[in-house]
């Protein structure tokens, strides 16, 4: 059985390589759980005041991806570019999906009478799976690359 120091090491091995992935992979956990609980808190507290819940995706997208731009600009990818220029890219990335958003969601909870927590918990999923290959590739990409 090996001992944890040898564990330890087989670990690093493994993460040292990946280590842009696994920082990837916790700020999207961290980026996640705030994404998915910002629209029902805003539903449950200004869309009960009577805010259409189209508004309130409106709010929680502007908050959603600015959180997450901080937390990949300097826990994941860790650059020194122009900020303005890379929040623009980022914001590409999830205004794009963004406006399809739009459509689905009205789309799944007037037509197919999804709740709309669950069909937005739902859309998020696509979000999470590509993501990161836009983020690395364009939004964060080395100078030079």
């Amino acid at each position: 059985m090996p001992s944890w120091a040898t564990a330890v090491r087989r670990v690093e091995g493994w993460v040292r390589p990946h280590e842009t992935k696994v920082r990837f992979l916790a700020a999207g956990v961290l980026n996640t759980g705030f994404g998915l609980a910002i629209f029902p808190i805003l539903m449950w507290t200004i869309g009960r005041r009577g805010i259409h819940y189209l508004v309130v995706l409106v709010i929680s997208q502007i908050l959603s991806v600015t959180i997450a731009f901080i937390t990949n600009k300097y826990l994941v990818f860790r650059t020194r570019g122009n900020h303005l220029a890379e929040y623009g890219r980022f914001s590409l990335f999830y205004a794009s999906y963004f406006l399809v958003n739009l459509a689905v969601l009205p789309l799944l909870v007037e037509v197919v009478h999804v709740n709309p927590i669950i069909a937005q918990i739902s859309f998020s999923l696509a979000v999470m799976v590509t993501s990161y290959f836009w983020h690395s590739r364009i939004t964060f990409r080395p100078k030079g690359r």
